[in-house]
């Protein structure tokens, strides 16, 4: 299997964080971290994970605090986090979701309930972050275009002018297919005497 997700797994014990592992290293990559400082650091390197599940009671930083730390930060604001606590353990659930959190699971773990939420929340995240590109690529398009009225060229943002398909093409994902419309063919070829004939062709046809 094409591992192309990665998970983060905050846990200050070590047994949880093989339990963690054992359920998802088949679908995901992993990465781990036994402290709230590890986290942060896991979070600032050239890959990031696509999800982190992140305990809340920790010595140093707990929980909490690496959530809003993340959440603050632009390059990593995006990835979805579930916290993990306890049942045992009072949970704030009203901060955590106010912190940025989308979900929390309690121990004892139960796989089935871990593999889903992790998967819903990693394809969400996917699915939204293929809507902002998307997006991205619409607001090319957007706002005041400056097109010669005569040629029909459009000024691009540096200031160069471009053939009006030249500046579609390089500014979304159409393709060009190339014909003639019926006024430019009355204007080219209305006086051929072969285009008068295929015109009257056509109205008899009508």
């Amino acid at each position: 299997m094409d591992k192309q997700n990665c998970v983060l797994i905050v846990d200050d014990e070590r047994f949880n964080l093989k339990v963690l592992t054992e359920f998802l290293y088949e679908d995901y990559k992993i990465m781990a971290a036994k402290t709230g400082e590890q986290a942060l650091k896991a979070v600032q390197g050239s890959s990031l994970p696509d999800l982190i599940l992140l305990d809340i009671m920790m010595p140093g930083i707990d929980g909490y605090e690496v959530c809003k730390k993340i959440k603050q930060d632009e390059k990593t604001s995006h990835i979805p986090i579930i916290f993990v606590t306890a049942i045992s353990e009072a949970m704030d659930a009203a901060k955590a979701f106010e912190l940025g959190a989308v979900d929390y699971i309690t121990k004892p773990f139960n796989p089935v309930t871990v593999k889903a939420r992790v998967k819903t929340h990693i394809q969400l995240n996917n699915t939204m972050r293929n809507l902002e590109a998307a997006l991205k690529d619409v607001k090319k398009l957007s706002g005041l275009l400056p097109i010669c009225s005569n040629c029909k060229k459009i000024r691009d943002d540096n200031g160069y002018w471009s053939q009006i398909e030249a500046y579609i093409r390089d500014h979304s994902e159409a393709d060009f297919s190339h014909g003639i419309c019926p006024g430019c063919s009355d204007e080219l070829y209305g006086k051929e005497d072969w285009y008068i004939e295929m015109k009257k062709e056509e109205c008899q046809k009508e």
